[in-house]
Formats: structure tokens, C-alpha cells, sequence
């Protein structure tokens, strides 16, 4: 039986099919101009719609990852990226679209999290991903957390700072605000008293440029509290950290690795940190587990969720 993951972006769309442990097709498509979710959506049938002919073969489960955000009703209430989608009825548009099999969604980095987490070998982890904003999620007993239909687990607007620097969401002091690839580079632009590009930062940073030094600091320092009060409340065994920007500058794992050491309390160590393993394929190797998850698929474990 196949089972089919698709990581929907806002430039393009990414397919992964397997059966049993063998991943049977990878494709993408990129989206066209920008006019309504319902042309959008009539262009991911038509892929499909290609793929089935591909395969020959009935899909057994099918797991989406969504950037934007989606409600308990399965509409879509917010999405940046693509705003003409906001109240789309994602829920039956998919059922319609794959009526044979289990479906379900989740947020992009609930997804990424759970790929890195089945990666890794380790079923109770944190995953951040530090990009232009940043995401992650949180797998616990092997299935993410808080779990489907309930939300996404958006560290990123989590508050580290009160009364900090705003936020694209409205409130200030969140995580995104002062760690994401964007805000370090202003605060090392502010440091330095010009601007910096993200090519400056790196090359600063092999010379230990004080201004580069102290910008990434700040962000490793918001990095740690995020990570840290996560392990307060859920204890997951390790944490992982990922995304464009922290692939490109692989002095922040350590540093933020230091920052947990010393937010440690007597009595606790600090999470295990470590840089994530999947890279950009992350979101759709998540897809794909969700996909085995909903349809009970072999080497899967833990709670089985319910399809949307």
C-alpha cells in the first residue's frame, strides 16, 4: 500500500510516495500566479491526478504539511505567503481529492519534527528551526504534540522577552522576534552601526568580530530560554535545531548549547543539543510519517492519532 506525503510551500508543492520502507516517487511542482485558492488547489489535483496514473495504485494514507495556519474546522485562517487562501476549506477539498484514503494535516513544523524525531531514533524531542521566522515542534511518545486537530506547537511565539522587540504576529518580546535569521541580523547591524548581510555575519564570525560574536549571543541566549522552558514543562529526551539560517551558521548550536548550561537549575541537566539531520526535506519526510501514522503503518509507534 502507498503512502503519500506533500510538503505544500508558498513557492511550490513537494510529493514523496513510499511502500513498505521504499520511497517509489519524488516530484514538485511550483505554483502559478498568484489568483485564488481554488485555481491553486485545481493545480495540486492535476499533479495528483498524474501521480495516480503513475502508481497504478490505490493510496492507502495520505499526510499534508501546511505552513499556514489551519483551524479545528480544517479552514485555513491565516497563511502570509498566500494570503488568498485564508478561509479555504482545506478538510473536504482534500477528502474530495483522495476519497479511498486516510487523510490528514499538520503544520509544517510539527511535521519536521516528527521526521527529524523518527531520524533520529528518538521519540520524545524538541525541533527548532531557525529560518526567516521560525518554527519546530514537539514529538512526545513517538506522535506530535499537542496532537492533530489541536493546533501547532508554535514555539516561535513564545514569549522570551517581555516588553521586547514587536513581532509580525502583534505582540512583542516572542522568540521569532529576536532569534529568527532576520532578527539577528538586524541586532548585528545594530552592533555594528551598518548594515549586515547574512554573507557578512558568517565571515565576521570566523574573525570573532565582537559585533558578530554578541549578535549571535543574543540569539543563542533567546534559543536556550525557549529550549529550556520546554524541558521544564514536558522533558523531551534531546533537542534538535535546524533551519536555513542555523545551517549556515554552525557556531549556534554550541552557543546555544553553553546558554542551556547555564540556565540549568541544581538537580536538572541541560537537554542534549544537537544540529537536525534532514535539512529542507524535513516538512515532507514529516508528511509521509503522518501519512503512516494515520494508516497505522509498519515501524510506527505510539498513540495512533485520528485522520482528519
Amino acid at each position: 500500500m502507498y503512502h503519500l506525503g506533500i510538503d505544500v510551500g508558498g513557492t511550490k508543492v513537494a510529493f514523496r510516495v513510499e511502500t513498505g520502507s521504499e520511497c517509489v516517487e519524488e516530484s514538485t511542482f511550483r505554483w502559478g500566479p498568484r489568483h485564488s485558492a481554488e485555481e491553486d488547489f485545481a493545480r495540486l489535483a492535476g499533479h495528483v491526478a498524474g501521480l495516480r496514473d503513475r502508481l497504478g495504485a490505490p493510496l492507502e494514507a495520505v499526510g499534508v504539511a501546511m505552513p499556514g495556519t489551519v483551524g479545528p474546522d480544517g479552514r485555513v485562517a491565516a497563511w502570509p505567503s498566500r494570503p488568498e487562501w485564508t478561509g479555504f476549506d482545506l478538510g473536504p477539498a482534500l477528502r474530495t481529492l483522495f476519497p479511498e484514503a486516510a487523510v490528514a494535516w499538520a503544520d509544517d513544523g510539527d511535521l519536521g519534527a516528527l521526521a527529524e524525531a523518527r531520524a533520529s531514533g528518538c521519540e520524545n524531542l524538541l525541533y527548532l528551526g531557525v529560518g526567516t521566522g521560525i518554527g519546530g515542534g514537539l514529538v512526545l511518545g513517538g506522535v506530535p504534540c499537542p496532537g492533530l486537530g489541536r493546533g501547532s506547537f508554535e514555539i516561535g511565539h513564545v514569549i522570551v522577552e517581555l516588553g521586547g522587540e514587536p513581532c509580525v504576529c502583534g505582540r512583542r518580546g516572542c522568540l521569532q522576534a529576536l532569534a529568527s535569521g532576520p532578527a539577528t541580523l538586524r541586532r548585528a547591524g545594530s552592533l555594528r552601526g551598518a548594515d549586515v548581510t547574512f554573507d557578512d555575519l558568517r565571515e565576521a564570525l570566523r574573525g570573532e568580530e565582537p559585533w558578530a560574536t554578541g549578535a549571535i549571543d543574543g540569539t543563542a541566549r533567546a534559543l536556550a530560554a525557549a529550549v529550556t522552558g520546554v524541558q521544564e514543562l514536558v522533558h523531551p529526551e534531546r533537542a534538535l535545531i535546524g533551519g536555513g539560517f542555523a545551517a549556515g551558521i554552525p557556531e549556534l548550536v554550541g552557543r546555544v548549547a553553553e546558554h542551556l548550561h547555564g540556565l540549568a537549575r541544581p538537580g536538572q541537566a541541560p537537554l542534549p543539543l544537537a544540529p537536525a539531520a534532514l535539512g529542507g526535506l524535513s516538512s515532507l519526510r514529516g508528511a509521509v510519517s503522518l501519512a503512516r501514522l494515520i494508516a497505522g503503518g509498519p515501524g510506527e509507534s505510539g498513540e495512533r492519532p485520528q485522520p482528519s
